[in-house]
């Protein structure tokens, strides 16, 4: 019976599989490349599929957002420039594909806070008032987005700290990103999803809690 069981559930599973079209095979493969670090390679095949699915949003996006966490270990400001110039143009594309979409909103939103990590006395100031824009329309757009939400209270938390001022307040939003977090539900379409670990990380960091 367990042999039958078994074969039941290969079958399915192969089923499934085969049923796929090559962008779900595509987008699966550079996911999958993304999450073992293989950041040169995923990247590649999400410009690759993004040169197929023209009207689709998600694979610049997805190659953007690789690029853009691996400038926070950047170093050499050139390097990095050139690095962020090249994301930056990623997610142009995905934003004239997808307008007033509040998760590219606020990866513009990460962009910006790489140059602002690296070197917080020339870029601060310059990005202070875009981020606060941005997280501002993104919140606007999606106000119970667990991203959109975290994001915006990171940076919250960021500037109050850099001038002094109370962080309680934002604390409380994180908190609430968790429970946003808690009652997402996961999509198979591809959408960005998840950060659970990341609030929960960001509260214990940044709040202490």
């Amino acid at each position: 019976m367990m042999k039958k069981v078994t074969l039941v559930v290969a079958l399915i599973f192969a089923v499934h599989l085969t049923a796929q079209t090559p962008y779900e095979k595509g987008m699966s493969k550079a996911l999958q490349l993304r999450g073992q670090q293989k950041n040169t390679e995923a990247v590649q095949l999400f410009e690759r599929i993004s040169k197929a699915e023209k009207d689709n949003w998600l694979p610049t996006y997805y190659a953007a957002t690789v690029l853009i966490i691996e400038g926070f270990s950047i170093k050499d400001e050139t390097k990095l420039t050139a690095h962020l110039n090249r994301a930056q143009d990623l997610l142009d594309t995905a934003n004239a594909i997808s307008k007033s979409n509040p998760e590219i909103i606020i990866t513009q939103a990460m962009l910006n806070t790489v140059y602002v990590a690296y070197d917080g006395q020339k870029y601060g100031m310059k990005y202070a008032g875009e981020n606060a824009q941005l997280y501002a329309a993104a919140l606007k757009i999606a106000p119970n987005n667990p991203r959109v939400v975290l994001g915006k209270a990171q940076w919250d938390i960021g500037g109050a700290a850099f001038f002094g001022q109370p962080t309680a307040p934002f604390c409380k939003e994180i908190k609430r990103s968790i429970e946003l977090f808690k009652k997402e539900k996961p999509n198979n379409k591809f959408l960005p999803y998840g950060g659970l670990d990341r609030a929960q990380q960001a509260l214990k960091e940044q709040c202490g809690k």
